[in-house]
């Protein structure tokens, strides 16, 4: 176990993301942030680290991967995202198939990415656990941030394919809306037993949490149809929901914002490779964020590779959406979603001090990421004399 370094970064321009940038100082104690501000003395006996006037940001976040689980490059040896044996696989959990050594965690890091959300993939109508990890570490156990931080589920086209195909429902969008249904009405009827008459079902167990409020429905979705299925079947059940990719959402903006269902939109820089997503647009971030929706941008790593995260929150920019809005895509909003934000998401006293040192405005894509600390230790730093840099090892 590597011994925590108290230290001082000073002559920073400090974006808190929750507040008014200003230039100034961050101080780490015991892995958090113990103080920052425009006129804070580094304590005595701390490091001091001379920012020489680079932007300090918080670890940016992405609320929807497939890192570790499908690793890029082993084809099927690494491809551990979808279960697809039976339709329904609530109980399986992402954390038991994340590879932490998988090649995309150094480039997290290396982009300033410090916390990711990693799913099941979309391929059943209801997918499996998620997992809120940090992006470095050697054993996936000691970087978990919160387990479960969601159930996945899936609507569209990839369920009735992949099911369809093997002659079983799901074959079409009523067969997968059927399937929600069943298993919704199945966990409330296992629910509504004595506890100690339950029988043992992971199934119902692991929707049991969502239909209790303890995580969100995670619901992938890209049609603006689909959107509004998933809208009706989470008001019959009762339960929160969250809508990943929302390709369409920006149809339904305002009913959207109205029921105040976050949209993790992504990912944006792919071709128009299916039908439901011909209508993908990099304006969409901002139509949603104007209209009043909790907006997160996402990769759905390795569909868009994860260093490409704060790309495509500059192209949403260029396409109309706030500045300070899509730095809220990548680091507040996807921990609020999460429900980590009482850890990470901006820098803020008490918080986990994980942030990264960019050379420049971050949404200008000619800067990059100089240095990168999670839970107060160095993981990244770079080397302008060579050209690229170096992770610390993970053990």
């Amino acid at each position: 176990m590597v011994a925590q370094r108290n230290y001082s970064v000073k002559n920073a321009h400090i974006v808190p993301v929750s507040g008014t940038p200003f230039d100034g100082t961050l101080v780490v104690t015991d892995g958090q942030i113990s103080a920052l501000g425009a006129d804070i003395e580094s304590p005595e006996g701390y490091e001091i680290i001379d920012a020489q006037g680079a932007w300090l940001l918080p670890g940016l976040i992405d609320a929807h991967v497939h890192l570790g689980v499908h690793e890029q490059g082993e084809g099927w040896e690494g491809a551990d995202f979808n279960e697809t044996t039976e339709a329904v696989t609530a109980a399986v959990r992402a954390i038991d198939a994340i590879n932490p050594h998988e090649i995309g965690f150094d480039d997290a890091v290396a982009s300033g990415v410090t916390t990711v959300n990693v799913n099941p993939g979309s391929a059943n109508p209801i997918g499996g656990l998620t997992v809120a990890v940090k992006t470095h570490g050697g054993v996936v156990d000691d970087m978990v941030v919160r387990s479960p931080s969601g159930l996945k589920a899936a609507l569209g086209e990839n369920p009735k394919r992949f099911h369809g195909d093997q002659k079983r429902t799901p074959s079409t969008r009523l067969g997968t809306a059927y399937t929600l249904r069943k298993a919704f009405t199945e966990a409330k009827h296992w629910m509504a037993k004595d506890p100690e008459d339950r029988p043992v079902d992971l199934i119902s167990e692991a929707l049991a949490k969502v239909l209790a409020g303890e995580i969100p429905w995670r619901q992938h979705c890209h049609r603006a149809d689909d959107i509004a299925t998933a809208i009706r079947i989470a008001d019959e059940f009762g339960y929160e929901l969250v809508l990943d990719h929302g390709t369409e959402a920006f149809k339904l903006a305002d009913r959207i914002a109205a029921r105040g269902i976050p949209v993790l939109y992504g990912p944006m820089m792919v071709s128009r490779s299916k039908v439901e997503v011909r209508e993908r647009t990099p304006t969409a971030p901002g139509i949603l964020s104007a209209a009043g929706v909790k907006v997160s941008i996402i990769t759905d790593h390795p569909v868009v590779p994860i260093d490409f995260l704060i790309h495509q929150a500059a192209l949403a920019v260029r396409e109309g959406m706030d500045p300070a809005e899509a730095l809220k895509a990548v680091t507040l909003h996807p921990a609020e979603v999460l429900g980590v934000a009482d850890r990470m998401g901006s820098l803020e006293v008490g918080k986990d001090a994980d942030f990264a040192l960019w050379s420049g405005d971050p949404l200008d894509i000619r800067n990059r990421v100089l240095r990168t600390w999670i839970n107060g230790r160095e993981v990244y730093r770079f080397d302008e004399q060579i050209r690229r840099g170096a992770v610390v090892p993970r053990w």
